[in-house]
């Protein structure tokens, strides 16, 4: 039961941080495009990359923090429902152009994300 409540926990965090970041973004690059969900697709990437390597190679951590970094704050923080929602409206929109570039930038920039911050944790460890 303690690990189901870090995960409720965490996921309430990353899902109040991402609310901050998609009004954060939104502001600075406007609706023409959904940078807020790509930009917080891929660096919750990076992020989780960086966290499963050092949890891995450095840090001494629980099940508990462990679960509560990941599937909790990163699980809560990034949403591919939002990345389907936002082709959908590309799509929609007739904004095929568009709605291909997000579909192909959001995955393989979240992929390279992921492998920066695997590879920059094992460069500090």
């Amino acid at each position: 039961m303690a690990l189901t409540l870090w995960i409720a926990v965490g996921g309430a965090m990353g899902a109040t941080l991402r609310h901050f970041m998609n009004m954060f973004i939104g502001r600075i690059a406007g609706d023409g495009f959904p940078w807020h969900t790509m930009l917080i697709n891929i660096s919750g990437s990076f992020v989780m990359g960086l966290l499963v390597s050092l949890m891995a190679l450095r840090w001494n951590v629980s099940n508990e923090m462990r679960a509560f970094l990941t599937t909790g704050i990163l699980g809560g923080y990034t949403t591919f429902s939002a990345f389907s929602l936002d082709f959908a409206l590309l799509v929609e929109r007739k904004a095929y152009l568009l709605a291909g570039a997000y579909a192909l930038g959001s995955v393989v920039l979240s992929l390279v994300a992921i492998f920066a911050g695997l590879a920059l944790a094992k460069a500090f460890a």
